[in-house]
This record gives structure tokens, sequence and C-alpha cells, in this order.
């Protein structure tokens, strides 16, 4: 892309004193890979290809269900019975065709976690389930890679920043996954569509701060109670 190109796209973020031309450089050359292409992970891809992420490689083996469409908005009515993949793939060209998007469309188990996660920068768990969740902070931990972690839930979410810089992990705050794998998701529970907006909201742009280097409060974990409109920062 030509220099007067990429000013004329992302001036709005250049224009931010702490991001400038050099902080949309390293955007351009981040490789960032998003676990789950659901509700969060859906408004992660949409808000990193749109702030012009040079590599955003996207993992999941799921296909788009009418139930979806509440909430995961980078699919539509004509992505149903396809891979969430192939319709983040379709969504990301439409929007920024000059991000190179990497799909993998594979779930990520203990064979192939590794070997995937290590091609990244970043890391980004948008996954529904404690076991993919452990599995992908244990990899980034061994690793040495930046994990920014989401969860919701009817109206309440999380956000974390965990292993970057030296800091802390999923294991410091939640030692071990709940012993119940049967507890109930959003698929049982439910969810109000917009909460995966504004918790991947969060998540990208934490994203973001971890490639631009901008200033980071590390080992917290942040409560969203959109019920009550009530936010809460943990230390720990």
């Amino acid at each position: 892309m030509k220099n007067e190109d990429v000013f004329a796209r992302y001036s709005r973020q250049i224009f931010i004193e702490e991001i400038g031309l050099e902080g949309q450089r390293k955007i351009m050359n981040a490789k960032v890979l998003v676990i789950g292409a659901g509700g969060l992970g859906g408004s992660v891809i949409q808000y990193l290809a749109a702030a012009g992420v040079g590599k955003l490689g996207v993992a999941d083996f799921d296909e788009v269900e009418l139930h979806n469409l509440n909430r995961q908005t980078i699919h539509n009515e004509n992505s149903i019975g396809i891979s969430k993949v192939k319709s983040a793939e379709e969504f990301v060209k439409k929007l920024n065709h000059q991000v190179k998007f990497i799909g993998i469309e594979q779930k990520i188990n203990e064979a192939n976690a590794e070997e995937i996660i290590s091609g990244f920068d970043i890391i980004i768990d948008g996954s529904d389930n404690f076991k993919t969740r452990y599995l992908v902070n244990d990899v980034c931990v061994k690793l040495k890679k930046p994990l920014v972690y989401g969860s919701i839930l009817g109206f309440s979410g999380q956000v974390a920043i965990f292993n970057c810089n030296g800091s802390k992990n999923l294991r410091d705050i939640f030692p071990e996954p709940p012993f119940d794998e049967n507890l109930p998701d959003c698929d049982s529970l439910g969810v109000l569509g917009a909460l995966p907006g504004i918790v991947g909201s969060m998540m990208a742009n934490l994203t973001l701060k971890i490639i631009t280097d901008l200033p980071l409060h590390l080992n917290q974990l942040t409560l969203i109670d959109t019920l009550e409109w009530r936010f809460h920062t943990i230390d720990f």
C-alpha cells in the first residue's frame, strides 16, 4: 500500500500522538492469532482488521448456525452452514483487503497448539471451554507469548492480559479449571448480543496497546456487569 493510502485509511489512528506513523507501522507488521470466530473472536477480528493488523490468524472448527447471528456479527444469514473461518475470511477481505488472513480450520488441541501458536506474536483467546483456555494459556507461557483473555455469560464478562512482559498468567488467578466440564455456557444460559461486542472491543483495544507499546495495567482482571452497569478491577 502506498504511503498516501496508508495515511488516508488510518489517519484517525495516526493522528493520535501515542500512535503516530511508527505505531501504525507496528500494527501493520503485527501477527495476531484469534482463537474462536464466535461472539468475542468476531468482535476482535473486525476491529483488528479495521486497524490494519498485518497478519490475522483465525482458528475455529465450527460452522455458522442461525442462533449465532444475534451476537456473532461478522457472520450473516448467507454464512449459515459454512465454516466460521471462511465466513470470517470473507468479512475481512471485504473490510480490508490489505490484511493477510490466515485461516486455521482446526480445533486447538494438545497435538497442534504449540505449532499453531508459535507462528504469531500475540494470542487472543475467544474460546468457549475451559480445556482450550487452559491449554492455550499453558502454551503461551511456554512460548512466552502475550495472551489477551476474555469471557462472557449472560450480562457479565471478564477481560485480562496474561503472560505479557513477565506478567502473571491464567493459573495465577484461577489455578485449575472447574472440575465439572459440564458447567453451563452461553449456549445453555444465553448471552445478550451486545455483550460480546463490548468485551471483544476491549480485547481488541488491549491487543492494539500491546502492539504499539502503550502503557498496560498488568496483573489485573476486569469484571464487567452490564445488567447493573458496573465495572470492577481486581489485582492478582
